[in-house]
């Protein structure tokens, strides 16, 4: 068992459960908010502290990263470039990966051949789309790695100066909840000022973007998006402090969960982590590292498309 709690959560603005949460866990004292993701409206936090029941304090990340870039804009720059690299990069993994899913969905369609020639078929083709997704995330880490090694983010005194005043808040927070909202910029923010780190001997209470960013992969999906069509996609490394899991918040909304084809090829793809269905209600809580046990009503995808229900 973990001597911290790591607790996932579906989504909180319509069935909030964070009350529950403190309450069976016995946490008390201050909570460290992050919640960065929701952007302008950061400090708009009285419900979610109203929700929580404990005394709260506002890390304020993206602000923070408001007054560092206007405080070292050479390293603005700089960030602004890397972030473009990334998108770029983005675009060339969709090109393959779009093709490659298209692919294996095609073969999972077909019904007059045999599962001896049919079934290896398949399996190669989810392991060329697995082959995709791992060259992306070198890149991906590759591109982390020139820039932090490049310019030294935690080295900059803009930046030290802030994470002086965050240590300072976590000092007296043992708790730390972090909120939804827009995941790469909540990820942008945490990984700015070295937060992994700095909240691992916390206990943790994270839900829907907040969940995401904490995982090994940032994986967005969406099976009926608004316009067009869309494939589950890897957008980044997570900071990688929940190893193990593949939290997907709104679940019900954003896969056709139904659709065993496309639920088997998600979870065949992410084998290696707990693909996890989040919704309102829903709850995952880490037993001992990489291990986590699903509650209430949560619901884990298999790799036949089938949904297991987690038990009470």
């Amino acid at each position: 068992m973990s001597m911290f709690h790591r607790i996932i959560l579906g989504p909180q603005r319509l069935r909030p459960m964070l009350a529950d949460v403190v309450k069976e866990c016995g946490l008390s004292g201050q909570t460290a908010l992050i919640t960065a993701g929701w952007q302008e409206r950061e400090e708009e936090d009285q419900e979610l502290v109203e929700a929580l029941g404990l005394p709260a304090t506002n890390l304020q990340l993206h602000a923070r990263w408001e007054t560092v870039s206007s405080e070292d804009p050479e390293f603005f720059q700089a960030h602004r470039k890397r972030q473009d690299r990334m998108w770029r990069l983005q675009k060339l993994y969709l090109l393959r990966l779009d093709k490659s899913l298209d692919a294996a969905r095609e073969l999972l369609a077909i019904e007059d051949e045999v599962p001896e020639m049919l079934d290896p078929a398949v399996e190669d083709a989810i392991e060329t789309v697995r082959l995709i997704d791992e060259h992306h995330v070198e890149r991906v880490r590759e591109l982390h790695q020139e820039f932090e090694e490049t310019w030294k983010p935690l080295q900059r005194e803009a930046i030290q100066r802030q994470r002086e005043d965050i240590l300072k808040l976590l000092a007296d927070c043992p708790n730390v909840a972090i909120a939804g909202g827009h995941v790469a910029v909540l990820l942008n923010r945490m990984r700015l000022f070295g937060l992994k780190d700095m909240i691992d001997k916390h206990h943790i209470i994270a839900w829907s973007a907040g969940a995401m960013a904490l995982s090994e992969h940032v994986v967005l999906f969406h099976d009926s998006p608004p316009q067009g069509r869309s494939n589950p996609e890897i957008l980044d490394v997570g900071l990688g402090l929940l190893r193990g899991i593949l939290p997907l918040p709104h679940a019900k909304r954003r896969l056709k969960l139904k659709e065993r084809d496309r639920v088997g090829i998600l979870a065949r793809r992410f084998k290696e982590f707990l693909c996890v269905a989040l919704d309102e209600g829903d709850r995952v809580d880490l037993i001992e590292e990489g291990h986590w046990r699903p509650r209430w009503s949560a619901r884990v995808l298999r790799e036949d498309g089938t949904l297991k229900q987690a038990e009470a």
